[in-house]
């Protein structure tokens, strides 16, 4: 299996990324990784990385292969952002990291997996690095559009842009890859519309799957505006729930690492100040964590909602393109008939607009509140 395998339905880009590694004397030294959520652009750029190190082109089985796409090789560098942006002290340190040969491969290459979150200054601190960088040095730089990163960095980088793969290729690929049952898998690949990691995790966990019913059944119940209030609240309640499942644990652990490093009792009523200085800047970077993933939760939550007026609009109009929600046509029939084309059309912008209303730093609850109330199905 080489490191390709797991980049499913991209076979132009595969294509651009194989010549490349084919012909290092003509090697680009910084790359821009494009495409929607799922589409897989830290899988490209990690196996990229693989093949330029791999004496074998990306054979997925040498030590090289395995260390760069786990990111624990010596030439490999991984950025992936927890926060809401990426500070400019990173952005230096990264500079210093660009300016060093290879220590035991061919290249040294940084990964940036989250370059939309680059900031005007930590982009800044890039440029000199990027437009001209080490003779051995490759940037590789991740992000949904060109438009998401800035623009004096995207005029220095090749542009690879990677689509949403289709439905059948994602479901093959949980298939094959995590031996689930054929028709679990096409449910979760359409589900989660060609999203591989979301794909995965509808297809592994039940809880996942209920959360989603959840959400999409929810037009239905949208009366009036006590219902919509309600809704909001279900909505953000769904995204703490999620939240306090998948970092309360690794805050405690996190917690009780650094007291075991500082030599701290975690049984003392109070700590010297040194310690809690430390604990105080632990705190408040997982609380800037916690709120990246209830925004991230949130969002994709409104994908799924969308995906609904969607697929009602899709059946209104007679299109011969698949349903998101082939699960739960009663709801997207009953959609259909109480909104007709343009009032699905005014709901998708009004859970558009939510999306940029919370990406732009709105409470989300306050968001979620005004989208739901456009939504209230017509008397």
């Amino acid at each position: 299996m080489s490191v390709w395998s797991e980049l499913v339905g991209q076979e132009p880009a595969l294509e651009i990324l194989q010549r490349a590694v084919a012909r290092p004397d003509a090697m680009t030294h910084a790359w821009l990784f494009t495409g929607p959520p799922g589409s897989g652009r830290s899988v490209a750029a990690r196996a990229f990385a693989a093949a330029l190190l791999c004496p074998r082109a990306g054979c997925g089985e040498c030590r090289e292969c395995r260390t760069a796409l786990d990111g624990t090789h010596a030439d490999v560098d991984l950025v992936a952002t927890e926060g809401l942006s990426i500070k400019v002290d990173l952005a230096r340190d990264l500079v210093q990291i660009a300016a060093r040969r290879p220590s035991v491969g061919a290249w040294r290459v940084i990964i940036v997996e989250d370059a939309d979150r680059l900031t005007d200054h930590s982009g800044n601190s890039l440029l000199k690095a990027i437009e001209e960088p080490g003779a051995r040095t490759i940037w590789l730089l991740c992000a949904p559009s060109v438009e998401d990163v800035l623009i004096t960095l995207r005029s220095r980088s090749r542009h690879v842009r990677l689509r949403t793969p289709p439905v059948a290729a994602v479901a093959r690929l949980l298939v094959e890859r995590d031996g689930i049952d054929p028709a679990m898998a096409t449910y979760a690949a359409r589900a989660a519309q060609c999203h591989v990691g979301l794909a995965r995790r509808l297809a592994r966990d039940e809880g996942a799957r209920i959360r989603r019913r959840q959400v999409v059944t929810l037009p239905a119940k949208l009366g009036g505006v006590g219902d919509a209030v309600a809704a909001a609240a279900d909505l953000m309640a769904i995204a703490e729930e999620e939240k306090e499942g998948a970092l309360t644990e690794r805050n405690s652990r996190e917690r009780e690492r650094l007291m075991q490093t500082l030599g701290a009792d975690p049984a003392a009523r109070t700590q010297p100040p040194h310690i809690r200085s430390q604990l105080a800047t632990l705190e408040k970077e997982q609380k800037t964590r916690g709120t990246r993933f209830t925004r991230d939760v949130v969002d994709r939550t409104l994908i799924d909602l969308m995906s609904v007026y969607r697929d009602a609009l899709v059946q209104r109009q007679g299109g011969r393109v698949g349903l998101v929600n082939e699960d739960n046509l009663a709801v997207v029939g009953q959609l259909g008939r109480a909104f007709g084309s343009e009032g699905l059309l005014r709901a998708m912008d009004a859970i558009g607009l939510a999306r940029e209303r919370i990406a732009a730093n709105v409470p989300p609850l306050l968001a979620l509140e005004a989208m739901a109330i456009s939504l209230q199905l017509p008397r």
